[in-house]
């Protein structure tokens, strides 16, 4: 009794979709830190920025709330399975946890030009970050409607 709930990793993805929904396309991400969020972002590439997607713009806001660039103890919570730029972001910042929810392969072929899973960039990188796709899979891949 009066211990608070934790938060469920379906409960922060429908944040994090509820954010793509306001991005240039239909990409959302939040960064999480003790149960709390830090930052929320959504993809702003279509104004002039190919690096803008939402996980790219999550860590630069997180890294602004904090002031530093050491994310670690946090979780990224994103509707995709970040691509090669966005798992590299993620992994300079020390993100310690990615949470997705649709696959990179349920992206249309012409945005998803780059067929390099997450857990292989991961893997390739020293297992440093803990991975989990698919939750909410099929609510985030109603977004590309």
């Amino acid at each position: 009794m009066g211990e608070r709930m934790k938060t469920t990793d379906k409960e922060f993805m429908r944040i994090a979709i509820e954010e793509a929904k306001k991005g240039d396309f239909p990409f959302g991400a939040i960064i999480v830190k003790n149960n709390k969020i830090i930052s929320k972002a959504h993809n702003t590439a279509g104004k002039l920025d190919p690096t803008a997607h939402g996980e790219v713009n999550v860590i630069r806001k997180a890294c602004k709330k904090i002031s530093s660039t050491n994310l670690s103890g946090c979780t990224l919570y994103t509707t995709c399975e970040p691509c090669p730029m966005c798992f590299t972001a993620a992994w300079w910042a020390r993100i310690s946890r990615i949470v997705y929810g649709m696959e990179g392969k349920d992206v249309t072929e012409e945005e998803w030009k780059i067929d390099i899973k997450c857990d292989e960039l991961n893997k390739r990188s020293g297992n440093k970050i803990q991975i989990k796709g698919s939750v909410l899979r099929e609510e985030c891949k109603k977004l590309l409607k």
